[in-house]
């Protein structure tokens, strides 16, 4: 058959592409010629993905606890990925920048309203047997929130408050000593570092603080500054940081918060965490004031950060009850 100008017009320039290789392009055609035709379950290895949930116990709602943390890690990936785009952008605009953003935070989203597969979707009288089985792991020990946290900010806004403001000219490493999270594994009654804990660092802090040094130019705060110091419209930009910060620092602690009330929280003493993590004062964003971009939000909205959500959500709980 005849070929059409299109179809000769695309041979001639895989010609081009193969020839500038040095390759023999009618060798890929043979490649292609005997290649079977891609389907949707091997493009994206499902066999395999859903092979991946493997129980710890008999309880059948625990396949959903594995489920939805591995969602979330994939939806964490997503964010990363949108993350090293913006790091790595040559010539970085405020549109670049906030669709991108827009990205980060559809994903959150999702995360944060499909949380209640774990605060209402599990039976709790099997989540506290499963859950033992399950010891020392624990949330806490996402390593990619963590890099998440990290790129979206300069990198003192993660230490604890406690220690901002004195360890502001200190380097990573001494800033990293005093890292929010740590003070939010440790042990409730000496309070050393718990198993989680000491798990968690000898795995990923090599790689948070290279990433950190990675990122101390071109995390979302550095680079918001650099926009608008070369006189760019960074108000979309800003409203979707505001909404970003909302998320990663207020409603996602929050869903976790809810879930534990859920299943932990019992008269008269509350159930500890799998890692041993005092998730009473850890997960609430009143206490952590955790704060990505300060320079977006007004003094009272800093002031009562969180506050109004933890109320909102305690009064939704009881009315459950």
């Amino acid at each position: 058959m005849d070929f059409t100008p299109e179809i000769k017009d695309k041979l001639n320039r895989l010609q081009e592409k193969y020839m500038a290789m040095g390759q023999d392009m009618a060798s890929y055609l043979d490649g292609l010629l005997y290649a079977d035709f891609l389907t949707y379950w091997d493009y994206i290895h499902l066999d395999t993905l859903l092979s991946l949930q493997n129980p710890k116990t008999p309880f059948p709602d625990e396949e959903i606890f594995i489920m939805y943390h591995q969602i979330t890690e994939l939806y964490f990936k997503l964010a990363l990925h949108e993350c090293k785009q913006l790091a790595e952008h040559e010539n970085l605009t405020a549109e670049f920048f906030t669709a991108r953003v827009k990205r980060i935070n559809s994903y959150f989203n999702a995360l944060t309203t499909s949380f209640d597969v774990m605060v209402d979707g599990m039976e709790k009288e099997q989540f506290l047997k499963f859950r033992m089985s399950l010891l020392p792991a624990s949330g806490f020990q996402s390593g990619q929130y963590r890099m998440i946290e990290i790129c979206a900010t300069d990198f003192i806004r993660l230490v604890d408050k406690s220690k901002r403001e004195e360890l502001s000219a200190a380097t990573i490493e001494e800033q990293f000593e005093h890292i929010y999270w740590k003070f939010g594994a440790t042990e409730l009654a000496s309070g050393k570092q718990t198993l989680t804990l000491k798990q968690f660092i000898k795995k990923y802090a090599a790689q948070f603080l290279q990433l950190a040094k990675d990122r101390s130019l071109n995390n979302f705060s550095a680079l918001y500054h650099q926009l608008q110091a070369k006189g760019e419209d960074v108000s979309v930009l800003a409203e979707e940081l505001r909404k970003l910060d909302l998320y990663v620092n207020v409603e996602w602690p929050l869903s976790h918060y809810k879930s534990a009330v859920r299943y932990l929280e019992k008269d008269p003493v509350d159930v500890a965490a799998t890692g041993g993590t005092n998730w009473q004062k850890y997960l609430p964003p009143r206490f952590q004031k955790r704060i990505f971009y300060p320079f977006l939000w007004t003094d009272e909205q800093m002031e009562e950060w969180g506050k109004g959500w933890v109320l909102s959500v305690l009064k939704t709980l009881k009315n459950k009850e």
